[in-house]
């Protein structure tokens, strides 16, 4: 019952498509404003990034917000300044999907894996990185499920570590893959700019 008012949300906003470096990228515009710029992989319609950035107090242009992907650095130009090497084995959280499941991965955690924790707190909606060492603590949601309005189930989430990783997988609801896969076919409809047929010859 309630999916339909994401899907009707994404169909009802403006769209543009772009097929640049193997990827299809859609920029969505809201009708309240909110901008939001995901981005599939072209061969296996693998959702890479979504990006959301809505307008400031003043009317400008906020800053993106990832939700999906590679967690943006605010000091990129500053790389190689010391005060960034002395922080760079800060834990490192991000959302990285696969086609059935959501997917987080948190990197520089190096503690063995029985000393992790996950848990689902239903009423605040959201997961819970606990352990046992007291080193480290996380409270995240699953934006997703809060937009189709589907409950938490603890029975979904699994994780496991390996390589300084923690890895939290939650199995998507049948609910959100078939909404996906019928938003998948909207976005192939969709004419993308600089896509020729087969590999993109124009830059």
């Amino acid at each position: 019952m309630a999916v339909p008012g994401w899907l009707e949300r994404l169909r009802a906003a403006g769209k543009t498509a772009l097929v640049q470096d193997g990827k299809r990228k859609i920029h969505y515009l809201f009708e309240d404003g909110k901008e939001m710029a995901e981005e599939y992989d072209l061969k296996t319609g693998q959702l890479m990034s979504r990006k959301w950035r809505e307008k400031n107090t003043l009317g400008g242009t906020g800053k993106w917000q990832v939700e999906v992907g590679e967690p943006t650095s605010p000091l990129l130009g500053a790389l190689e300044s010391e005060f960034i090497t002395e922080s760079s084995s800060n834990p490192v959280f991000m959302r990285k999907d696969t086609l059935s499941s959501f997917q987080w991965r948190i990197r520089n955690l190096p503690y063995p894996k029985e000393v992790y924790s996950i848990s689902v707190e239903k009423e605040q909606r959201c997961c819970v990185i606990r352990t046992t060492n007291k080193k480290y603590y996380k409270k995240f949601s699953i934006p997703d499920l809060d937009r189709y309005h589907l409950p938490l189930d603890a029975a979904a989430l699994s994780f496991t570590h390996a390589n300084n990783t923690l890895i939290i997988t939650y199995q998507k609801p049948k609910e959100i893959l078939a909404a996906e896969e019928q938003l998948q076919k909207e976005l192939k409809k969709i004419k993308a700019a600089n896509s020729g047929d087969g590999d993109c010859k124009t830059q």
